[in-house]
């Protein structure tokens, strides 16, 4: 039982303030003329440490390649195997403040605890309580051996091994890593609206146009989540449950025939050409029992930086649009100002000073890590 805390309620301004997307940027690393090691294979995650390090999880080479704070290279750790260090199968990073890394691997289910100098340090088994293995994005802790994770959110994999466990609602978890084996315990309950079958581990499918569950750490090692299709931002702590709760007076739209009809239209132009007769009979399926929610979820993803700053996005002008303005706010209650739609793409990590960090992708599908730095008015 997650326990109640007296919650404030703060009321953030409806009008937008629009913010200048002049970042600075910093350096970029990755290219096919470049030196060897910014040859990447699939970048999937990045982060930045305390002293203003990049940190790359490379999972087509297992490796997590080490930028320093003017783009040089400082060393690459990991690789496939199965010895100590190796990886069979990376699929989520945590990097924390002081340089300590933790890796998800979903094929050996622990967590890879390496030191900050890059050593392997030791393994971790996943707390799997009978449930099956789901890998979601690894939040680290500020201060201590712990990392967050949150039910339905920025899903990773799954494994099909145990019990299949029916959940009830999408909690925020902070697992801890001091033991041989990881531990778990509920921060806060987030709500599950409910939804057809699906293969998450008993969480019911999300409703096209619903709410998403969106989770970032903040520096005093609360939680900032979103789990409705409202505009609410709700602060959880360990052992305090719900805290604050930051709300804008911006009101989810209602589903109407037209939506929906457009969204299966969308999603049928979407099925490839060639894509095999059985394939295409089947997305047809999915596409014609497809659940919709009665309203139109505001936020579609939320970042949270290095100061205590919530970085949410919004959608665009259509329901489908998850690419709308982002707002920043901060974590007392203060409405910082927003970017316009396209202005910007939300970060992939922050860092200390305004460093954020981008991954990008040409049209040859070539990946760079873009490391800018965030104007004064906002850092």
């Amino acid at each position: 039982m997650v326990p109640t805390a007296a919650q404030e309620i703060i009321h953030l301004p409806t009008e937008d303030r629009w913010l200048s997307p002049d970042f600075e940027e910093v350096y970029r690393v990755g290219s096919l003329s470049g030196e060897d090691w910014e040859l990447f294979g699939y970048i999937y995650e990045v982060g930045l440490d305390g002293a203003g390090q990049l940190y790359i999880l490379d999972v087509q080479s297992s490796l997590i390649t080490v930028v320093g704070p003017d783009g040089e290279f400082r060393r690459a750790f990991g690789g496939p195997g199965e010895g100590p260090g190796e990886f069979r199968s990376p699929m989520a990073l945590a990097v924390f403040r002081d340089g300590r890394v933790v890796v998800g691997d979903d094929r050996d289910l622990t967590y890879h605890l390496f030191g900050a100098n890059g050593e392997f340090e030791r393994r971790v088994r996943w707390a799997l309580q009978g449930d099956w293995p789901v890998l979601t994005a690894l939040m680290p802790h500020p201060e201590a051996d712990a990392l967050f994770s949150a039910v339905g959110s920025q899903f990773r994999s799954i494994s099909s091994m145990g019990e299949r466990k029916t959940h009830t609602s999408r909690p925020v978890e902070r697992i801890m890593l001091t033991g041989e084996v990881a531990t778990k315990d509920t921060v806060a309950e987030g709500w599950l609206p409910e939804g057809g079958e699906s293969l998450y581990a008993g969480v019911p499918q999300v409703k096209a146009f619903g709410s998403r569950m969106l989770a970032g750490v903040l520096p005093d090692g609360s939680v900032a989540f979103s789990d409705s299709t409202a505009y609410a931002i709700r602060i959880a702590r360990p052992e305090a449950g719900v805290w604050r709760i930051l709300r804008r007076g911006l009101q989810p739209i209602p589903v109407t025939n037209r939506m929906v009809n457009a969204e299966r239209d969308r999603q049928r132009r979407a099925i490839p050409e060639n894509a095999p007769p059985s394939n295409r009979e089947s997305a047809l399926e999915t596409i014609a029992n497809l659940p919709f929610s009665d309203e139109v979820a505001i936020l579609r993803a939320l970042r949270t930086g290095w100061d205590g700053d919530i970085w949410v996005q919004r959608h665009g002008e259509e329901p489908s649009d998850d690419y709308g303005p982002i707002d920043v706010l901060t974590m007392d209650g203060r409405y910082l100002g927003s970017y316009r739609a396209g202005a910007i793409e939300m970060p992939d990590a922050f860092g200390p000073g305004g460093l954020v960090a981008f991954i990008e992708e040409d049209e040859m599908g070539v990946q760079t890590v873009v490391v800018k730095r965030v104007p004064l008015d906002i850092n």
